[in-house]
């Protein structure tokens, strides 16, 4: 579970005075939107320059501008958040967000991407189709935006939404055209999340590769997913090959531990290498499907014929050797305890393992392996289920984009009956980089202009002739920038 928990990007602790399954509470400190005085004036003045207008909102602050292209500037900020938004006394911390300025005529991209804030300008296809701005945040309790000590009962998904919720209310006061959300994997999940507490805070939102865990009990899903993916050959030199893993456990592990100790690797949250390779191991063939596509199977080692070597350099570009040690778990203790609380992690059967393993397989790919002991962590079934109920029977204009090919898909958001203006689109043998643009013609048409239509940028029939005639701001620079970090998030 290790590598591929924190590929979800793929992918929490539901406090139960919260309430998650009521009508979301009046919050306890002031609308951040609504501060007045010498400082708003500056904030609400649009011919006041747009840094000292970032800067002029209070509990806002612009830590750096960045160089980016001619068409826009780049500001990284931090904003005062409350620990609980429901217990504001208890103290604040100061959450890293990013702005990319395009202009006040424009549409709002809020991006969450369910992780650390990349500090490299770049957008997300939402806001290349819509030229507009883009907000991108840090998820809370993801360093450096996590309070000293930190309490991880506040690291959940209403916490965070809320946190969403007051940087929208603030820079609405700067960007007043049309706001969308989007985020992908863990992000998209959490701007799905977002919408089910705070559902007038944008017109729209582009949730991609989201998983659904509902119940966490049942995950045949994946079990089905991985007996059917692909072809039976691909799937066979597959299982193949992560059996031989462990078959030469004596000779491969060896390797595996004096690699990690040259890095200065430790295993005192796995409980030992042993565990560790292990469950890199169980990662594989969940990681193959995630990031490559089928055709990529002719580059599977053949396991009665590869040598060790080929055997070990596989397992690496799959989920890389120090993948499971202390040092790179440490970054991802929030997405594993978001996991073992509130979001659900999956479970599959293997099989053709039996008889080379050395653990319990649900014991050891469980969030609880990664996250350190002295953390305590109860999981809340109805976080997910409160969730999946809002998206079947009362969610509006919501995009889910899945992979055909992508594990993580196993389990999708559906909607039902109560849901308006949303649809589910699939991308025919896509993986974990699925997007609008990956799906066939009509769909992608069809989705384009949705999302051009909720950003206000044309009506139902302008929006479809615009997306028709592929009217739209041209790929630049910014976008390879975007693509890359898609590819490479956790």
């Amino acid at each position: 579970m290790s590598t591929k928990l924190r590929r979800l990007l793929v992918a929490v602790l539901l406090i139960p005075l919260l309430g998650l399954g009521a009508a979301t509470p009046a919050l306890a400190q002031p609308d951040p939107g609504a501060a007045a005085g010498a400082a708003g004036s500056v904030a609400d003045d649009p011919s006041a320059d747009i840094k000292d207008r970032l800067a002029a909102i209070p509990g806002m602050t612009v830590t750096e501008e960045k160089p980016t292209d001619a068409e826009h500037r780049y500001f990284l900020l931090t904003y005062t958040q409350p620990i609980d938004h429901f217990r504001p006394w208890l103290g604040t911390f100061q959450q890293r967000l990013s702005v990319l300025h395009r202009g006040y005529d424009r549409p709002t991209v809020f991006y969450t991407n369910g992780y650390t804030l990349r500090t490299t300008p770049s957008r997300t296809e939402p806001a290349r189709l819509t030229d507009g701005n883009q907000v991108s945040i840090e998820y809370r309790y993801f360093t450096p935006s996590r309070p000293e000590p930190a309490d991880w009962t506040k690291a959940g998904i209403r916490q965070a939404a809320t946190d969403s919720h007051r940087i929208i209310t603030a820079l609405k006061r700067i960007y007043q055209r049309e706001w969308l959300s989007t985020g992908a994997s863990k992000g998209g999940m959490s701007s799905t999340y977002h919408r089910r507490f705070f559902p007038d805070d944008v017109n729209g939102t582009i949730a991609y590769v989201a998983p659904n865990d509902v119940d966490n009990r049942e995950d045949s899903a994946y079990t089905e997913f991985f007996q059917n993916v692909g072809t039976p050959e691909c799937r066979a030199a597959l299982s193949a090959a992560q059996r031989e893993l462990l078959v030469r456990r004596d000779r491969l592990e060896a390797r595996y531990v004096a690699d990690n100790a040259a890095a200065g690797s430790t295993f005192t949250t796995t409980g030992s290498a042993d565990r560790a390779y292990e469950a890199g191991v169980l990662d594989t063939v969940w990681a193959f499907w995630q990031y490559s596509t089928e055709a990529d199977c002719a580059n599977v080692p053949a396991a009665a014929t590869a040598t060790d070597d080929q055997l070990y350099a596989w397992f690496d570009a799959q989920v890389g050797i120090t993948g499971n040690s202390d040092q790179s778990l440490e970054t991802y203790t929030p997405y594993y305890y978001q996991a073992g609380t509130e979001l659900g992690s999956p479970t599959f059967a293997v099989p053709h393992l039996k008889g080379v393993q050395h653990y319990d397989f649900k014991e050891l790919y469980s969030p609880r392996t990664y996250v350190p002991k002295n953390i305590p962590m109860r999981f809340d079934p109805s976080a997910m289920r409160d969730i999946d109920r809002w998206v079947r029977h009362s969610s509006e204009r919501i995009i889910f984009i899945y992979g055909q090919n992508d594990p993580w898909g196993a389990e999708p958001f559906r909607l039902g009956w109560g849901s308006e203006d949303s649809y589910v689109y699939t991308v025919p043998g896509g993986n974990h980089g699925s997007n609008i643009g990956k799906l066939p013609a009509a769909e992608s048409t069809e989705a384009t202009a949705k999302v051009l239509e909720w950003a206000g940028l044309a009506d139902a029939a302008g929006a479809r002739s615009l997306a028709q005639s592929h009217r739209i701001p041209p790929f630049g620079p910014l976008d390879e920038e975007g693509l890359k970090v898609e590819r490479d998030r956790p």
